[in-house]
């Protein structure tokens, strides 16, 4: 049996808030030979993820879900954990002062 951790991202149709959901997927065989997948989250067995997702910040259930790696590729859809650090440097204007 092989686990492996899966990281689905998701994005509302309504309000467009994407997030991400872990789950672990189990990789199993039966007795017969064929393989099989239980996903799990915090443990309990859950159905794959669709696009039947229920979206956290406004309770839609219209969420559509990315191909796997999406994110990665496209880190302006992630939200920054902590604002950004202003920038200390002070501006200078473009524009020279009268002569007069």
């Amino acid at each position: 049996m092989e686990e492996e951790l899966r990281i689905v991202p998701f994005e509302c149709q309504r309000c467009w808030h994407v997030w991400e959901e872990e789950y672990v997927v189990r990789h199993q065989e039966d007795r017969h030979g064929n393989a099989g997948e239980i996903w799990l989250r915090a443990g309990l067995p859950v159905s794959p993820p669709s696009s039947g997702a229920i979206c956290p910040r406004c309770g839609c259930q219209r969420a559509t879900t990315f191909p796997d790696g999406y994110l990665s590729r496209h880190p302006e859809l992630r939200r920054a954990a902590e604002p950004a650090v202003p920038d200390e440097t002070p501006l200078i204007s473009p524009v020279r002062p009268p002569l007069y």
